[in-house]
């Protein structure tokens, strides 16, 4: 086959097509360098919807060398304001009217290109942002509440939150509705796990849940929760020991509030029964050391929802406090809880009761019935995989041990994290969610290893009931994932604005903490869950009451205390709904453990919580309203509860003496 002969360039043209291309290269990419900081200059964070008549915060960050110049302004359908950068950022508080507002930076009264993405990248030279009526962006918070009080399912209610809100992202459009229904779990619900600024706190928080819950499920496998109860009941030999000793336990149990109600509820009934207390008595002890003393323990299965609904909150107002610092400010007003525990133990001690439980308890010590004679008993429901292995000890270092690890390293790790002069600057600039996972994590290892030490548990054994721990707070997990998105929409749609705006001028701030611990407990008790409704209302609820506090000239340390007894309110009103309620979780497995009559248990229980929320709201949240501090008007309310149960309250044993006179006298 014949060759031919391409034909050759020679090396001068080669070098003189290289030099161009250098050339070109050089060129093109000395102007993208010259036209970097004016092509991309500017980010705004613009909202998908802007509410109108609603002022919304637009965040501007200057990019590049020579951004954030005098003269730069933001013009919203050519109205300006003129925009001063600190550390390349500037707010500026607009209002947008009707129809699509046009944005823009100006620098000296020429328009620069800008980009509306965090990261800088797609230039424009304007942008329109769309808008939508203010009020509804209350629909996914008060839709989430209506379904969940219509239904009494928190977790479709939630879910239905979320799809509305990601649909008002879209303006409400047909299109929107379809859209997004598909972001709920690809960007709303993976947002709230991972959320685009890398903060890996919700994360934290499900694993601690997780890890919290596992090593309950172990120590109570292994016998180890069984032996706190044992080594506590040895000395109660009469009904007033015995009432004392099972509430005692509640305290002792403070980590988990199905814990403590299954170890104790069990545990205590064949002491009780021995005792002629009544099952209804005895699931009121159950049932009002269960949330009320985890919603207050500095560890427990509910700190980690609680701070990080909290901090999410907090966030959203620009408080200089972290959220674990606002949880323990706040504990002094939680008056619910606490009265509540207290009314436990006056009762416990004083053997006085009133209303229904007073029949209760005059039925089982005059006649020796525990129950009623037609109430219907159920207690094959009590989750097995909790209760302690058949032929394990019951020693109570198996269950104290973990849990002093876990507290141990939690706190050291506080301490050893914080920084600061005093306690509370420690605690509250400490890595909580890194201690809260150090202490769980050791705590696991430290119920696991004594489990296996002593052969109580083979290793399958110790899995198993690991998972049977962590398969207890998956529900929460959930509620707590769709509370963290429904979070996220109120703030894309900027709810608390629109709230602030309506109510910020005509709530007085004496009101607040009152008002919003009826909100919760009316929500709760219709629910049925204090987690689903502290997932609703947390997030609306500290904006909304700094925005008030701001009205008023308060928004600072005079209004702190204020701002503290509203988190707390909405905790204390939740527990106080769920506490009552008869389709609440712990209500039920309180009755369940007990082996009471569920209607009972709750009809003999409702008066006990109505008087320590009504003496909570009388003398401790409106008093704190008003400028009270809590170290009044919590002794205060204490004594008016005690005093309360002192006057109305009997003796059952008083009741019985005086009917036995008469038939004494007559013989």
């Amino acid at each position: 086959m014949a060759h031919v002969n391409a034909p050759r360039r020679s090396p001068t043209w080669q070098l003189v097509l290289l030099a161009v291309g250098i050339g070109v290269l050089v060129l093109a990419y000395a102007g993208a360098a010259h036209a970097q900081p004016d092509e991309a200059a500017y980010t705004v964070a613009v909202p998908d919807q802007l509410l109108t008549g609603v002022e919304t915060d637009i965040e501007v960050t200057a990019l590049g060398e020579g951004a954030g110049r005098d003269n730069v302004a933001l013009a919203v359908n050519g109205e300006t304001q003129a925009l001063e950068f600190s550390d390349g950022v500037a707010t500026a508080t607009v209002t947008a009217g009707s129809g699509q507002p046009t944005i823009q930076v100006l620098e000296q009264s020429q328009a620069v290109a800008f980009s509306t993405s965090p990261d800088g990248s797609d230039p424009v030279t304007e942008a329109t942002a769309g808008t939508i009526p203010g009020w509804t962006s209350l629909l996914p918070p008060f839709l989430a509440i209506a379904i969940a009080l219509a239904f009494r399912q928190v977790i479709p209610a939630l879910l239905v939150g979320v799809w509305i809100g990601a649909w008002a992202t879209y303006g409400f459009s047909i299109q929107g509705l379809w859209n997004g229904l598909l972001d709920v779990p690809n960007v709303w619900v993976l947002e709230a796990l991972v959320p685009p600024s890398g903060d890996t706190g919700h994360m934290s928080i499900a694993v601690f849940t997780m890890l919290i819950g596992g090593m309950v499920g172990i120590i109570s496998r292994n016998g180890g929760t069984a032996g706190i109860v044992d080594s506590v009941t040895s000395w109660a030999d009469n009904r007033q020991r015995g009432q004392v000793a099972t509430s005692a336990l509640g305290m002792v149990i403070f980590f988990d509030d199905y814990a403590n109600t299954l170890v104790i509820g069990n545990a205590m009934r064949p002491v009780t029964d021995k005792l002629q207390i009544s099952r209804e008595k005895l699931a009121y002890l159950v049932d009002s050391t269960a949330a009320p003393v985890a919603s207050i323990a500095l560890i427990s299965t509910w700190i980690g929802f609680e701070v990080g609904l909290i901090s999410e909150a907090v966030g959203s107002i620009g408080l200089d406090e972290s959220g674990y610092s606002v949880f323990l400010n706040s504990l002094p007003y939680r008056f619910y809880p606490l009265l509540a525990i207290l009314l436990v133990f006056a009762i416990s001690f004083s053997g006085r009761d009133y209303g229904p439980m007073l029949a209760a308890e005059k039925r089982a010590v005059e006649q020796g019935k525990l129950v009623r004679d037609d109430s219907t008993i159920d207690p094959e429901d009590i989750d097995e995989e909790l209760q302690p292995k058949p032929d394990v000890p019951h020693r109570l270092a198996n269950a104290v041990v973990p849990i002093l690890v876990l507290v141990g390293v939690a706190m050291g790790a506080l301490f050893v994290t914080g920084e600061g002069d005093t306690l509370r600057d420690i605690v509250g600039s400490a890595d909580a969610y890194g201690a809260l996972m150090y202490g769980s994590l050791l705590g696991v290892l430290a119920a696991a290893a004594m489990s296996l030490a002593q052969r109580l548990l083979g290793l399958r054994e110790v899995v198993d009931a690991w998972f049977a721990g962590v398969k207890s707070v998956l529900f929460v997990l959930i509620i707590l994932t769709l509370a963290w998105a429904l979070s996220a929409i109120t703030e894309a749609l900027n709810t608390a604005g629109f709230l602030a705006n309506t109510l910020g001028d005509t709530l007085p701030p004496f009101s607040v903490p009152a008002l919003l611990f009826i909100l919760a407990a009316v929500t709760s008790f219709a629910t049925g869950t204090s987690w689903g409704t502290m997932g609703i209302l947390m997030p609306l609820t500290i904006p909304l009451t700094w925005a008030i506090l701001g009205n008023n000239d308060m928004a600072g340390e005079a209004g702190l205390p204020i701002l503290y007894a509203a988190v707390s309110t909405i905790l204390a009103g939740a527990v106080w709904g769920d506490h009552c309620s008869p389709i609440s979780d712990t209500t039920v497995l309180s009755s369940l453990a007990s082996q009471c009559d569920h209607v009972d248990h709750v009809r003999t229980q409702v008066p006990y919580a109505l008087t320590a929320g009504a003496v909570s709201i009388v003398l401790g949240l409106l008093p704190v309203g008003f400028g009270v501090p809590w170290w009044i008007a919590l002794p205060a309310s204490a004594a008016v509860l005690v005093g309360t149960l002192v006057w109305f309250g009997t003796e059952v044993r008083e009741v019985v003496d005086e009917r036995a006179q008469p038939a004494a006298a007559s013989a």
